[in-house]
C-alpha cells in the first residue's frame, strides 16, 4: 500500500489514536519510558502525531511548526541501542494491531516504523 493510501484508510484521526495507542504503552514501559519526560509527553504526542499526518500524506503542520524532521538529530540526545529499537518497534507494532488497520496498512506502517527505527540507532550494542 502505498503512502497516501494508508493515509486515506486511517485519516487524522486514524493516526491520532494510533499515537495514543503507543504512548498508552510508552508510560509504563521501564526502557523507554524514561526517554519520554512526563512534562512534555502531551507535546511529544502531537509532534508525532504531526509527523505522521505529514509523512502519509495529510497537511504540512509539521513542517510549518517544527521545519525538515531532521529525526536523527532530534532523537542524539538519547541512548538508542538494539534493544530500545526492538522494544520501540514492539510497542508500535502492539498499537498498530490495536487500531485494527487492513493488514496491507499495517505491513506498510511496519515496513517504515522498522526502517526509520534502525536510522534511529545511535549505540552499536543495546543500552538496556
Amino acid at each position: 500500500m502505498d503512502e497516501a493510501g494508508i493515509f486515506d484508510e486511517m485519516g487524522e484521526e486514524g493516526f491520532r489514536r494510533l499515537v495514543a495507542a503507543f504512548y498508552r504503552r510508552i508510560s509504563g514501559d521501564e526502557l523507554l519510558g524514561p526517554m519520554y519526560p512526563p512534562d512534555d509527553l502531551e507535546g511529544a504526542k502531537e509532534r508525532l502525531h504531526l509527523f505522521l499526518c505529514f509523512r502519509f500524506g495529510g497537511d504540512s503542520r509539521y513542517l510549518e511548526t517544527r521545519g525538515h524532521p531532521r529525526l536523527r538529530m532530534r532523537h542524539l540526545p538519547f541512548r538508542i541501542g538494539i534493544a530500545e529499537r526492538d522494544r520501540w518497534l514492539l510497542l508500535m507494532g502492539e498499537a498498530v494491531e490495536e487500531c485494527g488497520l487492513s493488514p496491507e496498512a499495517g505491513r506498510s506502517l511496519g515496513a517504515f516504523f522498522a526502517q526509520v527505527a534502525d536510522f534511529m540507532r545511535n549505540q552499536e550494542e543495546a543500552t538496556g
